[in-house]
């Protein structure tokens, strides 16, 4: 279990690598190593998130909750410069990687907090919160993820999820249908499924 992405201190051998990967019309450069999640690209969902993702007229900051090392959260970044850009994860290696990327991409308006889900957030509200949750943490942690998200958004803010079918998107659905007035399926594609919850 230690060397899971989802652990605060992945056992994992440090071997660093760094590619370029395009999301949005931008190259970025990013470093991973063992024990984070995705290692040699952007998996599809990521990567589905980041082009499906259209922020709504709330102003606030947005959350990338789980962000591992940073793609997500670096490329909203990016995209939306007046935005103030959040990203936590409970994997260290992951955060100090994150920081890494965000400064080898010039991006400065992004900030990357160790955090158990938002336990280290407790004041924070944001317009909105996307998350690619950690199926192999298990249904109960990613319910969770939910439950918090849905206490930390700005009024009329959105909850953006990627899941796939096959690991739990229905159930998904209806845990979002419990915690939200409104639910949607924003794109499918290759068994993957982007919801917004508002």
């Amino acid at each position: 279990m230690l060397d899971q992405y989802f652990s605060n201190s992945p056992a994992a051998k440090s071997e660093p690598k760094t590619w370029s990967y395009t999301l949005k019309g931008i190259s970025f450069t990013f470093t991973t190593d063992n024990g984070v999640f995705s290692k040699n690209e952007v998996d599809f969902g990521s990567s589905l998130l980041i082009e499906q993702f259209q922020p709504s007229s709330v102003t606030g900051a947005l959350l990338d909750l789980g962000c591992g090392y940073g793609p997500i959260a670096i490329a909203l970044a990016a995209v939306y410069p007046e935005r103030s850009v959040i990203g936590v994860d409970v994997n260290q290696r992951a955060l100090h990687l994150a920081e890494q990327n965000a400064r080898q991409n010039q991006v400065d308006n992004v900030t990357f907090i160790e955090s158990n889900i938002l336990d280290n957030l407790p004041e924070q509200s944001f317009a909105a919160i996307l998350t690619n949750p950690p199926i192999r943490a298990g249904k109960e942690i990613v319910h969770q993820m939910f439950e918090q998200a849905a206490h930390a958004l700005l009024p009329n803010g959105e909850l953006w999820v990627v899941i796939q079918k096959k690991q739990g998107a229905p159930s998904a659905q209806k845990k979002l249908a419990e915690l939200f007035e409104e639910v949607e399926v924003v794109k499918r594609s290759k068994g993957y499924f982007i919801l917004r919850a508002k």
